[in-house]
C-alpha cells in the first residue's frame, strides 16, 4: 500500500470513527457511570468486534451476513435486551454507588459483552467496512499484509476515538457531581444506553 492511500484511509476512518454512533454512544455513557477504567473493558470487547467484523469484510463473509436480517435481528434483540437491562439497573442505583462504587458493580465480562455485541450487531458497520476497505486494498500485493496493516490502524483509531468519548463522559460526571447533581448521573447513563438499545434494533 503506497503512503498517499494509507494517509487517505487513516483520514477517513478517525473522521467517520469520531462521529457520533453506537460504540462511541456506549462509550461515553460508561464514561459516566463506571469511569474511564472500568470502560476499558467494554471497549477491548468493541475493539474485538470491530476487528471481527472488518476482517469478515475483507473476506467477503459480510455480503454473507447481510442476506441473513433474521440472524442479525436477533444479535441485535439480544444486544438491546442487555443494554436495557443495564440501564434499569442504573437509573435503579443509588447515587452513592454512582459516584464511588459503580465500578463495583458492572462485571468485567459484562462489559466486554456489551462492547462487543453492539460492535457486531450493528448491520450498519459491516455494510460500511464491506464498502470502505476494498478500495484500498492493492490487487498486486499479497492481501494479507495490507488486511493487517488496515485492521491494526482501525482498533489504534476506534481506541483513541472510545477515550475520547469515555473520558467526555468521565468529565460530565465530575461535573455534575461537584455541582450536587449526583442523582442526575444514573439518570444520563441510563438514557444513553437505552438510547443505543433502541438505535441498535431500529438502525
Amino acid at each position: 500500500m503506497d503512503a498517499a492511500r494509507f494517509l487517505t484511509f487513516c483520514a477517513t476512518f478517525f473522521m467517520i470513527s469520531l462521529s457520533p454512533g453506537l460504540c462511541m454512544t456506549l462509550s461515553m455513557s460508561l464514561g459516566v457511570s463506571v469511569g474511564v477504567r472500568r470502560a476499558l473493558w467494554m471497549m477491548l470487547g468493541e475493539l474485538v468486534g470491530v476487528a471481527l467484523v472488518g476482517a469478515a469484510a475483507l473476506g467477503g463473509v459480510a455480503a454473507l451476513l447481510l442476506s441473513a436480517p433474521q440472524a442479525f435481528m436477533v444479535a441485535k434483540v439480544i444486544g438491546a435486551a442487555y443494554l436495557i437491562w443495564s440501564a434499569v439497573k442504573a437509573w435503579r442505583s443509588p447515587v452513592k454507588i454512582a459516584l464511588s462504587q459503580a465500578s463495583d458493580e458492572v462485571s468485567t465480562k459484562g462489559l466486554i459483552s456489551q462492547g462487543f455485541i453492539t460492535a457486531v450487531s450493528n448491520p450498519k458497520a459491516w455494510i460500511f467496512f464491506a464498502a470502505l476497505l476494498p478500495p484500498f486494498i492493492d490487487p498486486q500485493q499479497s492481501l494479507l499484509p495490507q488486511a493487517v496493516v488496515l485492521l491494526s490502524v482501525m482498533v489504534v483509531i476506534e481506541f483513541i476515538c472510545l477515550l475520547i468519548y469515555a473520558q467526555g463522559g468521565r468529565m460530565l460526571r465530575d461535573y455534575l457531581a461537584n455541582r450536587g447533581l449526583g442523582q442526575w448521573l444514573n439518570r444520563i447513563a441510563a438514557g444513553l444506553m437505552v438510547g443505543v438499545a433502541f438505535w441498535l434494533v431500529l438502525g
